[in-house]
């Protein structure tokens, strides 16, 4: 079994420092962070995370070929890994249209457009020309590395919502994050991970498909779940069809909650509108409440748990237990 802890780049550099090394004292085996517009830059906190750890991996969760442009993603990619000394997966996916609509970018055929990406990221990191004649991407034989990559093989991990990004994972990524709102989420998302398995011919035991799930453990429970609500109410409108149904709602329900956390700017407003359907994303409560939840996925066949904002009011509280109770209780389950 692995296990991952994700964070927001909301916190400021010097915290995601000290959550990374108490997430690697922990017994996690990925640290990975989210690189949302408008907040600090994912590459930075990773380039000061890689070192001040040791063991740890460490990713982006995700980086977005529309904001960032593909040569730009193969530097920094490789330039972590070299700093990590081999420890880093890229994390990439297209982002959520209500947010890139912040600045007017619109995506055009995703599915493709990433296909696209991640074919040219590969030849980059293998130290080839990437003489590309695309839908997307067209580049001459200049489009090359000018160092040489510690690892001709960087992981590559593919954020997914949608059933067309899901069969990607399966059909050409080395991991997947797929959110699963709520955790049981996981018997709709599997199906098309392995119509995309099939497609290439593997098999789910070469991926490393990781359960990304949000939570906030703490011991006042009113207090967890009032950042497990700001969470929702500023994410909650982004989120796919697929997601909504899976929690009995629709995107219309998320309306005011988007009015006040967006146009107003009033996130306590917003997360007061979270309804109780809504809540049902993520796991709410105490480490029993969180165990077994998480067992319920580890009888689906999971054997990467990844933990998720918020965790709780105190993040570093969250991340002892995490490694006190959650860890050593599915340790049996880990890989060779």
């Amino acid at each position: 079994m692995r296990f991952s802890l994700r964070l927001n780049n909301n916190l400021p550099v010097r915290e995601c420092v000290r959550l990374a090394r108490a997430a690697e004292q922990a017994g996690f085996d990925q640290f990975w962070v989210s690189d949302d517009l408008f907040l600090r830059s994912a590459p930075v906190i990773l380039a000061a995370v890689a070192t001040a750890t040791e063991r740890i991996q460490i990713g982006t969760c995700i980086v977005n070929p529309y904001t960032l442009h593909v040569a730009e993603i193969a530097m920094l990619a490789a330039t972590l890994d070299e700093l990590s000394s081999g420890r880093f997966n890229l994390g990439i996916a297209v982002g959520a249209a209500q947010f890139l609509k912040w600045i007017g970018v619109e995506q055009e055929r995703p599915v493709a457009f990433l296909r696209e990406a991640i074919h040219a990221l590969r030849l980059l990191f293998q130290g080839e020309r990437a003489s590309l004649n695309g839908e997307f991407l067209r580049w001459t034989d200049e489009a090359y590395l000018r160092f040489t990559p510690l690892r001709h093989h960087i992981p590559i991990y593919i954020g997914a919502l949608s059933p067309n990004m899901l069969r990607l994972i399966g059909e050409i990524a080395d991991g997947g994050l797929p959110l699963l709102f709520p955790p049981e989420h996981y018997v709709n998302i599997l199906p098309y991970v392995q119509e995309g398995l099939a497609r290439s011919e593997r098999t789910l035991e070469t991926l490393d498909l990781a359960a990304c799930v949000w939570c906030s453990i703490g011991e006042d429970r009113a207090a967890a779940e009032q950042v497990l609500r700001e969470k929702i109410a500023y994410y909650g409108h982004a989120l796919s069809p697929l997601i909504w149904t899976s929690l009995g709602v629709q995107a219309s329900d998320f309306a005011p909650v988007e009015r006040a956390a967006m146009v107003e700017g009033d996130l306590k407003k917003a997360a007061s509108l979270v309804t109780p359907p809504m809540l049902r994303i993520g796991i709410l409560g105490d480490s029993r409440e969180l165990i077994e939840r998480l067992e319920g996925l580890v009888a689906l066949g999971v054997r990467h748990l990844s933990l998720g904002p918020p965790l709780g009011p105190d993040p570093h509280y969250a991340i002892e237990l995490f490694g006190r109770n959650v860890i050593p209780h599915f340790s049996r389950h880990r890989l060779a």
